[in-house]
């Protein structure tokens, strides 16, 4: 049992070190050194640091990476829309390009006033999606920034708000379940009028005499292996220059492999208290459930 917890602790320490050495690594940079503009520019505004997406009945907007990048860990700091925000989708993520293509989602759905934001998880392999997580937040999102992340190596892919696991999703591909590894993926953000759909399932609309409806965005940081936005030797090239390799990337510590242990309990607890819905669980979605949801720890 003692050298049980030693080894619980030795494990700790590491992990806490690595991320230690990541964040002095890493800092956050500038919009305009990772990111740009991608759509709807005249609703794209900037107050000194932050950032400013806008929607009304006009148009949303977004923005996106300059790279592209295989591995690594992506942060952005957002501050949701204020006050009714119902039908509106503020939304976070990694895709890459293509009818095959792999995503990770945050969609962060809109409120009425008074009810609290739902957060929405999603993965998509290959084109297949259908993985959609929903739960609670243990904060009001658009009183103040808070950070959310996205960790993705060879093993699991997870996603982080405030440094606190809200979901992993395994490489269970020994079990015959894709993995995304081998599409560079760019980082996006935008936000959208989705009101036949996002709030209390579109039966709340949007009230456009709310808008204009705006999310904030500062301390943006990437921390990740960059690929060209175009090769011509393609995904090979890629997959070589990203690939595994000892002390090439913090990301592929064996510690970062699977949460530690303190990880762990942060995500059973935030699954205990927080999670309202989870596609696994769906029965009349999927009789016979996924193959990646058998034997989950969580």
């Amino acid at each position: 049992m003692a050298i049980s917890s030693c080894s619980n602790l030795v494990l700790l320490l590491l992990s806490l070190w690595v991320l230690g050495f990541m964040s002095v690594m890493s800092s956050a940079a500038k919009f305009d050194e990772l990111f740009e503009p991608s759509w709807a520019l005249d609703h794209v505004s900037f107050e000194g640091e932050e950032l400013k997406l806008k929607l009304d009945n006009f148009s949303g907007a977004g923005f996106g990476s300059k790279s592209k990048y295989l591995f690594g860990k992506t942060t952005v700091q957002i501050k949701l829309v204020e006050g009714d925000s119902a039908g509106t989708v503020t939304a976070f993520y990694m895709s890459s390009d293509g009818p095959k293509h792999n995503e990770f989602d945050f969609e962060f759905l809109g409120n009425t006033s008074g009810e609290p934001y739902l957060v929405q998880t999603n993965v998509y392999v290959n084109g297949v999606g259908n993985r959609e997580q929903r739960l609670s937040l243990w904060f009001d999102p658009s009183k103040d920034f808070h950070a959310y992340s996205i960790l993705w190596n060879q093993h699991q892919v997870v996603f982080l708000v405030d440094e606190t696991p809200i979901r992993v999703f395994t490489n269970k591909e020994k079990k015959g379940v894709a993995f995304p590894k081998d599409q560079p993926m760019g980082i996006y953000s935008s936000i959208w009028n989705a009101d036949d759909w996002a709030t209390q399932g579109g039966r709340v609309k949007t009230d456009w005499s709310h808008a204009p409806f705006v999310a904030s965005y500062k301390g943006f940081d990437i921390n990740g292996c960059e690929c060209p936005i175009s090769s011509t030797d393609g995904a090979v090239d890629n997959t070589k220059k990203c690939s595994p390799s000892e002390g090439k990337y913090w990301w592929d510590e064996p510690v970062l492999s699977e949460l530690n242990l303190h990880q762990s309990h942060q995500l059973m607890w935030v699954q205990a208290k927080h999670l309202i819905y989870d596609y696994c669980t769906d029965t009349a979605r999927f009789p016979v459930p996924p193959a990646e949801c058998e034997h989950r720890r969580w």
